[in-house]
């Protein structure tokens, strides 16, 4: 157990802020899997709940004995990345053709598709805001703290599920999520995750050009594409 604890509570000590290694390596296990899916490689999703698991620790923060301010929001949606990367894991590897092959065909949600995951995300914000409001109670708190957390939330989860599907819309999910959770992150002293937020925000603009690109080179194949994707 000593040993456990000694991983656990691993940390450096910059400008006087403690930043877990768990932060760290949750956040390289985060951006590999950000560039497995780029690629369209099945791997990116286990690569990925390992660094959602590393991470969810890390925001529990102060709840967990840890270090720093507990962000509900950040710690709850690790817990269903986990779920729906089950999701994506199953999906793409049902999906995939041949061992080597993509494991998707990048396209646009429809209108419908599009119209349906825009209203559950109002809806969704609505409500984790009032209910991270609830949790968090007692907390002192900037007054945008919670809308801030219960968009990074519903967003994250969108793009992920986004992602599984197949939709290029993704990425621009993704982007909105980084504009947001930047500057949340810098607030709470978490900076190794506010740098990788930053960095996602150019490699989300570069995987949105990689798959626009690839949907439209593909688009001619989409006759099928869409039963298999979207099925």
């Amino acid at each position: 157990m000593s040993l456990l604890t000694d991983l656990y509570d691993a940390h450096l000590t910059i400008g006087g802020h403690a930043i877990a290694w768990r932060e760290i390596v949750g956040n390289a296990f985060g951006l590999a899997s950000a560039i497995g899916g780029m690629r369209r490689k099945v791997w990116a999703w286990p690569v990925g709940i390992v660094g959602n698991v590393l991470l969810f620790t890390v925001f529990l923060g102060t709840a967990l004995g840890g270090h720093g301010a507990p962000l509900f929001g950040q710690a709850a949606r690790q817990v269903f990345f986990v779920a729906v990367s089950i999701y994506g894991w199953q999906r793409w590897r049902s999906t995939r053709t041949t061992p080597d092959a993509p494991a998707v065909v990048p396209r646009w949600a429809t209108t419908r598709e599009r119209t349906a995951y825009l209203l559950a995300a109002g809806v969704g914000v609505v409500f984790c805001a009032w209910l991270f409001t609830q949790v968090g109670a007692g907390w002192p708190a900037p007054s945008w703290y919670y809308v801030a957390d219960a968009w990074i939330f519903v967003g994250s989860i969108l793009a992920t599920f986004a992602m599984a599907r197949g939709w290029v819309d993704f990425w621009l999910v993704w982007l909105a999520v980084d504009l947001v959770g930047v500057p949340e992150l810098i607030y709470f002293h978490y900076y190794p995750s506010a740098v990788l937020y930053a960095v996602y925000a150019g490699f989300v603009v570069w995987g949105f050009v990689v798959w626009l690109r690839v949907a439209r080179a593909e688009a001619p194949n989409q006759d099928r594409a869409p039963e298999v994707v979207g099925a």
